[in-house]
C-alpha cells in the first residue's frame, strides 16, 4: 500500500431536498456547457473515532469507503476557509487501519479507534463541464445511515455541488457560480442543508 496519499481540497455546497424533488435545470450556470448523463454509484462507508470523540471535536472525519471512483481510506481535515483538505489512500486487504492512515490520524489522537457510523449511499453523479474541463460535480444522494453506538437509523436525500479543476479560481467567481446554483436549487424546492456533513446527520446533529 502506498504511503503517499492523494490530496483534494473540497469546496462544495450541500442542500436538503425531499424524496420526490425534481432535479434542477443547470442551463443558467455560468461556465457550464454540458451536463453528463447520471452515473449510479453504490457507496458504503464506515466512520471511526475514539470513544470520547476526539476526531469529531477536532473537525476531522476518518472513514473507509467502498464504491465509486475514489473508494479507499479517507481523512477529512478541519475546515479552512471555504475548503476542506481530504487525504485518500487505496483499500488494502482486510479492514484494519493501515499504518499510513494511522500515522496521519496521530496528528489528533493515538487512542484506539472504534466504529462510529455506517453510511450507505445510492448516489447519482453528474459532471458539469465547460470549455476548460470539469467545472463541478453534482451528486444526488439517497442516504441510509446507522449510528452504530446508539443503534439509531436515519434516511434522507440531499444534493452536493463540488467545484472541479475548471471552476472559477477567484472568490468573486465562485460566489457568482454558487449563487446561480442556489437559484436553480431553490427553483425546484431545494433548501440549504441543515447539517454540516453526512456523518453529523447520521449522529443526529
Amino acid at each position: 500500500m502506498t504511503t503517499e496519499p492523494s490530496r483534494t481540497v473540497e469546496v462544495e455546497r450541500k442542500y436538503d431536498v425531499d424524496i420526490e424533488t425534481p432535479l434542477p435545470d443547470w442551463g443558467a450556470i455560468p461556465g457550464v456547457d454540458t451536463v453528463s448523463a447520471g452515473e449510479a454509484r453504490a457507496l458504503d462507508a464506515r466512520y471511526f473515532d475514539t470513544v470520547d470523540g476526539v476526531l469529531a471535536r477536532s473537525g476531522v472525519a476518518l472513514r473507509r469507503r467502498t464504491g465509486g471512483p475514489d473508494e479507499g481510506w479517507h481523512v477529512k481535515g478541519p475546515r479552512q476557509g471555504d475548503g476542506r483538505l481530504e487525504l485518500g489512500w487505496p483499500l488494502a486487504d482486510g479492514d484494519d487501519l493501515p499504518d499510513a492512515v494511522a500515522e496521519t490520524v496521530s496528528t489528533w489522537t493515538t487512542e484506539p479507534l472504534t466504529p462510529l457510523a455506517r453510511i450507505e449511499n445510492d448516489r447519482t453523479a453528474y459532471l458539469l463541464t465547460g470549455p476548460d474541463g470539469l467545472v463541478a460535480e453534482f451528486v444526488d444522494d439517497r442516504v441510509r445511515a446507522t449510528d452504530l453506538r446508539q443503534g439509531v437509523q436515519r434516511e434522507w436525500r440531499e444534493w452536493e455541488m463540488e467545484l472541479g479543476p475548471a471552476a472559477p479560481a477567484d472568490e468573486a467567481g465562485r460566489t457568482v457560480f454558487f449563487v446561480a446554483v442556489e437559484q436553480a436549487v431553490r427553483a425546484v424546492g431545494g433548501r440549504d442543508s441543515t447539517s454540516g456533513s453526512k456523518l453529523a446527520r447520521a449522529l443526529g446533529f
